[in-house]
């Protein structure tokens, strides 16, 4: 018999997903991908579909050059783990006979981002700190008459403050809202160097 739920919604499609199941989700990348790939298409797709458009995401390449090695380990992965997980939690539904998976309306409680930190970065929350202490201590000096400072007026500190802000805020947006699960064309974390060709070969062994 099928897997597939039936056009009656279950109780986890009804309800809101609680934040254990989303962070339960989201914490393994390949569930990860799946949702983002699921999400773009904006329709059911085959594991088979599934399977190459995330063993192409996970070795840096395009679809027509993914290995059917590659594309079995996918498939198995998901036919075995994550979409069976991811249909007990309602966040698919996975018909294992037919071979189909599909989101269900859940989905849009995923539309939440991380401020994801490179080893070399600081967490936004910080920088907005920093700068705000930044230009406290400039509008502090300049009120008490210390040179240059002095000599700009506060509407130009007003100006310059609320730019900044703006501007920061903006690119801010823009690259947070690339994070969104299925708003950009590949996932965040694919932005990768594409293995070379030693690499893959040992990869297909594994």
């Amino acid at each position: 018999m099928a897997t597939m739920r039936s056009a009656e919604p279950a109780a986890a499609d009804r309800e809101s997903l609680s934040t254990e199941t989303i962070f339960e989700t989201l914490s393994n990348r390949r569930r990860r991908y799946a949702l983002h790939y699921l999400k773009r298409v904006g329709e059911p797709v085959t594991i088979r579909d599934l399977s190459e458009q995330l063993a192409a995401w996970e070795n840096g390449v395009d679809r027509s050059q993914v290995r059917p090695k590659e594309r079995k380990r996918l498939y198995t992965a998901l036919h075995q783990t994550h979409l069976p997980k991811m249909d007990r939690l309602g966040v698919v539904t996975y018909d294992s006979d037919r071979g189909v998976v599909a989101l269900t309306e859940t989905i849009d409680q995923f539309d939440i981002y991380f401020d994801l930190v490179a080893a070399e970065d600081i967490p936004w929350s910080q920088f907005y700190f920093a700068l705000g202490g930044v230009t406290t201590a400039i509008v502090t000096i300049a009120a008490l008459g210390v040179r240059p400072f002095a000599g700009i007026g506060g509407f130009a500190y007003a100006l310059l403050i609320a730019l900044a802000f703006t501007a920061i805020g903006g690119y801010h947006t823009l690259r947070d809202g690339r994070r969104v699960v299925g708003s950009a064309a590949a996932p965040p974390e694919t932005t990768i160097t594409p293995p070379d060709e030693g690499e893959r070969a040992l990869a297909g062994d594994d």
